[in-house]
């Protein structure tokens, strides 16, 4: 005898429920009927075919083992005929590598074996939000610029990927643009509503990197005078975001890895951990592969966020984008200054799309707003533009994993034909493409900057504000 009363259920039934253990589907049912949902259930793949051809559900929970077949099937049926509809695996302890192939598949999220009714009633709030469309009413009315084919399929894949719970791991040379994409998959997924949390990670403090990320207990340091909340717990109902996740320490990859299996955390001098709920998202401009060769990169936190891979592409592989990048530029810096929006002449747009941008979209940024500083009247030409020599051409853009040279990045780009390498200009002119290819690596980071290029924060600032750069 069944312990749930299906009667006088209403028409519109929200949970497809299939396991082929009657106990697992009453307990499931139970849960999401005291969370104000009415289910169906199935035993098999076929049933749950059969269920799916006859009505319409807002939710899929399946398992992955039934006697028919296993819930990786249904969840290729489900994205091929109904591909609207959030599906959520259910797997047993430990089998994180099947759960990371149904995410693969389309899967919205999974839980594990015994099912805890917390993360459960999580995974539906959130699937269930996605499906009535509230994640939409949020999402900001043009996130990412630009109509040439590279990006149009880049935008296509991250509205994909917004639709489910999987880890996601951005790729894309500096200044491309890999948080843009983030905050993009964020405002349209189920945890729009919720905070996203951006993290750098190479400009956190190795000794206080686990406080910072899992949070700590009054007096479990010194200094440590309250309580304090680390960074997962502050992007719980979210997204957290770790940029230049390749710049971790090999000792908090260990502590990350845990976090992320277990969706669990122990704040620094806590005695139990506490379950956080949160989407991660993760980029690198490095290439995590030949660091995990390296023996720099853990291998199973390499899987276990490289699920899904979105390549950002370089500014100089869309250049048709640069017209409508550089408007909306310019229309941003007007907002923010006052007044009417500078425009560009024709030899000046031909000009920046002609050039190479190694600093991507940031460079193009920079470039307009010191050209808006300097121009006179509303018009900004060619003269106005200070393009840098293209250090691709030079051979010194080695270090982001790119390989266009075979210059160490330390080293100076090479002088410019017809250059005096004697005169005062060169040289000023060799330091400056140094020590802006030293800011592109660290993301503009002034004091990682002086540190690789071996001089002072000073040093460094002085040289900025002599060239009009700070």
């Amino acid at each position: 005898m069944t312990l749930v009363d299906r009667r006088n259920r209403p028409q519109s039934i929200d949970v497809l429920v299939v396991d082929d253990e009657e106990d697992i589907r009453e307990l499931l049912e139970l849960s999401l009927m005291r969370m104000g949902l009415a289910c169906d259930t199935a035993g098999s793949v076929a049933e749950a075919r059969a269920q799916l051809a006859a009505r319409r559900y807002r939710l899929c929970l399946t398992d992955m083992r039934l006697p028919d077949g296993d819930g990786l099937e249904l969840v290729e049926h489900i994205q091929a005929c109904q591909p609207g509809l959030p599906v959520a695996v259910i797997t047993a302890f430990g089998s994180i590598e099947t759960a990371i192939r149904a995410l693969k598949l389309g899967a919205f999220d999974f839980v594990t074996k015994p099912v805890e009714l917390k993360a459960l009633r999580e995974l539906v709030t959130h699937a269930l939000k996605l499906r009535s469309g509230e994640s939409a009413a949020v999402a900001p009315e043009r996130a990412l610029i630009g109509h040439s084919p590279a990006f149009l399929h880049l935008r296509s894949q991250a509205e994909k990927l917004a639709r489910n719970q999987a880890p996601v791991f951005i790729h894309g040379e500096s200044g491309t643009g890999k948080e843009v994409i983030a905050r993009f998959i964020h405002s349209l997924g189920a945890r729009a509503a919720g905070p996203f949390v951006p993290v750098n990670c190479g400009a956190i403090s190795p000794e206080l990197m686990e406080s910072e990320f899992f949070g700590h207990r009054k007096g479990s340091f010194t200094g440590a005078a309250s309580d304090k909340e680390g960074l997962f717990q502050a992007a719980s109902g979210g997204t957290l975001f770790l940029d230049e996740i390749g710049e971790l320490p090999l000792a908090m990859q260990v502590k990350l890895l845990r976090a992320i299996q277990e969706r669990a955390v122990r704040p620094v001098g806590a005695h139990a951990e506490e379950p956080v709920d949160v989407r991660l998202l993760s980029a690198s401009h490095q290439d995590l592969g030949r660091l995990v060769a390296e023996g720099r990169f853990r291998q199973d936190l390499f899987f276990r966020i490289n699920v899904i891979t979105l390549r950002v592409p370089p500014l100089r592989e869309r250049r048709e984008d640069v017209p409508e990048l550089a408007r909306h530029i310019l229309a941003r810096l007007a907002a923010r200054e006052g007044g009417a929006p500078h425009r560009l002449s024709a030899e000046a747009m031909r000009a920046l799309q002609g050039y190479a941008f190694p600093g991507n979209v940031r460079e193009l940024e920079n470039l307009l707003e010191r050209a808006c500083a300097l121009c006179e009247g509303e018009e900004i030409g060619a003269a106005d533009i200070e393009l840098h020599p293209d250090p691709c051409a030079a051979g010194w853009l080695t270090d982001s994993g790119f390989g266009l040279g075979a210059t160490a990045p330390h080293e100076a780009p090479a002088i410019e034909p017809g250059m005096d390498p004697t005169t005062e200009a060169a040289g000023d002119e060799v330091e400056r493409l140094r020590i802006l290819h030293a800011l592109e690596q660290t993301r503009w980071n002034r004091s990682a900057a002086a540190r690789k290029l071996g001089m002072t924060l000073r040093q460094l600032r002085y040289r900025l504000q002599k060239w009009g750069m700070e």
